[in-house]
């Protein structure tokens, strides 16, 4: 994929169109140039179609770095920047709805609804909740301090503001954010809570799941029991580390993986439009010191799991 080059600042700022902001992409000076943009952007993101690219020129999504839209047939001119949008013909609708908690200057808190990516990425992005908050908001700084898996519902936080962002995002680098996750698993009675899990965690295969591994530990979550009914139990998480799946993956390590797993123990592809079985994992609250404000900020999520 194509870099950036910082020295080269345009001088046309896009607008955002249906809550969607423009991608820039800057045109190196490569030893043999393409004819055409086009020809550049075909070859320069391999993984998407022709045909969708040539429709992005005909709806007039392209942009070159002083704001004027190009052809199919407009000439590559490298050390310059351009400008695309992404819209999709045919994407699924997510038939749930996002509930804003909380908001001023520096933040929007949301409960995301179960199937609903965080971002623009393959097959979505006008379904995504970024998407959707920022046609809401009309804000297009708008941008996610952290995420959630798209099978995971509860409490996200959004920068609004390109200057207070970073202090933000500090507070989870450093884990300064308290974090409390409920979910519904099997319930075994030889197995004793409260616990904490220590596991160490590494990318699995296919690269989109983890793996438990021998080796330091880089993931701690702390489970407790809450209610069970004999067969199932409905458990508090609070995870001390941030790794990918991390709360599915200790689970499972515990023999009781979330009801609703589509990965774990055992991967299980299903439509994209089947919404019948959502994972059943809350991040119900959130709680941390406001670098800005100096008080304490605690959020919790409106949605509930039930056994």
């Amino acid at each position: 994929m194509p870099k950036s080059n910082s020295e080269s600042v345009p001088s046309f700022t896009p607008p955002m169109i249906n809550g969607v902001t423009a991608s820039k992409v800057f045109l190196p000076n490569l030893e043999v140039s393409p004819i055409t943009i086009y020809d550049f952007l075909i070859q320069a993101f391999s993984h998407i179609d022709a045909l969708e690219w040539q429709q992005r020129f005909q709806d007039r999504l392209i942009y070159n770095a002083d704001g004027n839209t190009l052809s199919i047939n407009s000439a590559y001119q490298p050390n310059s920047h351009i400008f695309y949008y992404r819209f999709l013909a045919n994407e699924i609708h997510v038939p749930f709805k996002e509930k804003i908690l909380y908001e001023n200057d520096d933040l929007l808190v949301v409960d995301k609804p179960h199937f609903l990516t965080m971002s623009p990425t393959g097959q979505y992005v006008q379904e995504t909740l970024l998407v959707r908050l920022k046609q809401f908001t009309d804000n297009p700084h708008l941008t996610p301090i952290h995420r959630l898996d798209r099978e995971t519902a509860g409490v996200v936080l959004f920068s609004k503001k390109v200057e207070s962002r970073g202090v933000y995002q500090q507070l989870f680098a450093d884990r300064k954010v308290s974090k409390t996750y409920q979910a519904i698993a099997p319930y075994l009675k030889d197995l004793v809570f409260p616990r904490t899990v220590e596991l160490r965690m590494e990318k699995g295969n296919p690269f989109y799941i983890m793996k438990v591994c021998e080796g330091v530990t880089n993931s701690v979550t702390q489970i407790d029991l809450i209610e069970h009914n004999s067969q199932w139990g409905r458990y508090i998480l609070k995870p001390l580390t941030g790794k990918q799946h991390q709360l599915r993956v200790h689970l499972n390590a515990l023999n009781i993986p979330i009801k609703n797993d589509p990965f774990y123990p055992v991967i299980a592809h299903k439509a994209e439009d089947d919404f019948s079985a959502p994972l059943q994992l809350l991040a119900d609250e959130l709680q941390f010191i406001d670098p800005i404000l100096n008080i304490e900020m605690q959020f919790k999520s409106t949605q509930t799991l039930t056994l």
